[in-house]
């Protein structure tokens, strides 16, 4: 199966699993008299609307190169991560005004039926969230990463609203408003996992150098060509899902210009059989002194 059908199948999991979710917790926090399940509700619809622009984006990044576009159109890809962050930071701000709002008026404490909803979403989040880094991890896309961030945030926002409706109830009245101050403490974290989302999308578009793995695993399989030598500058350029390497590499002084060509062709194709997720590797021959 390819990267792109592998992501789009996880993010089409992503939207049925988030649909689900929000519905059970938006029953449950209306019923149970809890905003934090409430907030954690918005939070997933929020998530929805995400996945959407994922699935957009993934579709349109996975376009071949055409002649305005040499290079492909994978900067789409974080681009629509910025898109997810903007909702996640949007979701954050709702919850924050409306748990202030009901920190300061008087209501009524959460149904003990919640803890046990809030346990399930807790244990389901966690796991789609190791199964969408997975993916992620497979197919080198920034994007399905902060989807998997998504899930990781909204496992996080439960487990604080396990804890403030806990506290709610065990310590009774007086103290209905701990299930909002929960709901608070969800929207910081949904802030800090935006910019934990933001800062890699930003880098790839920047074209920051933070693929010293690759790089060292680049040269590595160099050195298994015949001809070569060694290896000097090596640059990576990320767009989608692939990456685009720029490679200089160190032969003979004496042999001619044919076979300095014909082994950086070899070590081209070496490359990428090897590393599948590489778009295309520019070649630079350097004569050893």
């Amino acid at each position: 199966m390819k990267a792109e059908q592998k992501v789009i199948k996880i993010i089409y999991l992503s939207i049925i699993g988030n649909t689900f979710l929000a519905i059970v917790k938006g029953v449950a926090g209306v019923f149970g008299n809890s905003y934090a399940l409430i907030a954690d509700a918005i939070e997933s619809v929020s998530d929805i609307f995400s996945s959407l622009l994922l699935l957009f984006g993934i579709k349109y990044a996975n376009k071949p190169a055409d002649e305005n576009h040499p290079y492909g159109h994978g900067r789409a890809e974080p681009l629509v991560t910025f898109l997810v962050v903007g909702f996640l930071v949007c979701s954050a701000v709702i919850i924050f005004y409306h748990s202030i709002h009901n920190i300061v008026t008087p209501h009524e404490l959460p149904k003990p039926f919640t803890l046990i909803i809030l346990g399930f979403i807790i244990i389901i989040k966690e796991l789609f969230y190791r199964i969408v880094l997975k993916k992620a991890e497979q197919t080198h896309s920034s994007a399905i990463k902060a989807d998997a961030w998504h899930h990781r945030s909204d496992a996080i926002t439960s487990l604080a609203a396990f804890i403030g409706i806990s506290i709610a109830l065990f310590l009774g009245k007086g103290y209905e408003a701990a299930d909002d101050w929960a709901a608070l403490f969800a929207a910081v974290i949904i802030l800090y996992n935006s910019y934990l989302i933001f800062r890699p999308a930003l880098g790839e578009i920047m074209d920051e150098q933070v693929y010293d793995t690759l790089i060292q695993t680049i040269r590595d399989l160099s050195k298994n060509v015949e001809g070569v030598l060694d290896t000097e500058k090596c640059l990576i350029r990320k767009t989608g899902m692939k990456y685009h390497v720029d490679l200089h590499i160190i032969v003979a002084a004496h042999i001619t210009v044919k076979e300095g060509h014909d082994i950086a062709h070899k070590l081209k194709d070496h490359l990428r059989k090897e590393l599948e997720y590489l778009a295309n590797v520019l070649i630079h021959v350097e004569p050893n002194q």
